[in-house]
């Protein structure tokens, strides 16, 4: 649960210190002039924008709202790009566009999966989450049907009434 907690905190953030790491491993890695313009005119804003979209698209859930922890697949989805990001940002020559290909493909693959899960959620209206005492959400016990009394087994007596023949 702590893992899931610390990626619900780490998603605003993120859309800041994922650019500035683009940037930080242009100037570290020696890129390149052209990369520069890469980094600061598409990179860094495509990065910064698509990771607020898909925060708030994971904050938009209710689960994640009461519950103040994303799910696992958010966990995997923004663990693999965020891993994705950083190895873009290393700027080797010999695997960067393999891994900037993919980094695109799982940023992609990672938006579908959130909307997934917020339309799952939200078709599936009829959770409700209540807190403990601590502000831990719960599912609160469903009813259990109740068992109808059986009616006393008397015998039942049909009485016809016929009228005089005339």
């Amino acid at each position: 649960m702590w893992l899931r907690r610390a990626f619900f905190w780490w998603l605003f953030p993120a859309a800041v210190v994922l650019p500035a790491w683009l940037l930080a491993g242009w100037i570290a890695f020696d890129a390149g002039g052209w990369a520069l313009l890469w980094v600061l005119f598409l990179a860094m804003p495509s990065v910064f924008v698509s990771q607020l979209i898909l925060a708030f698209l994971v904050r938009a859930r209710s689960s994640v709202r009461l519950t103040r922890a994303v799910s696992w697949w958010d966990v995997l989805g923004f663990g693999v790009w965020h891993a994705l990001i950083i190895a873009t940002g290393l700027f080797n020559a010999t695997w960067f566009a393999p891994v900037l290909v993919l980094t695109l493909f799982v940023a992609v693959a990672l938006f579908w999966l959130t909307l997934w899960q917020l339309w799952r959620e939200a078709r599936d209206g009829t959770r409700a989450y209540l807190r403990a005492a601590d502000g831990t959400a719960y599912l609160p016990p469903q009813p259990q049907p109740q068992a109808q009394p059986k009616a006393a087994e008397t015998p039942v007596i049909v009485v016809v009434e016929r009228p005089p023949d005339a």
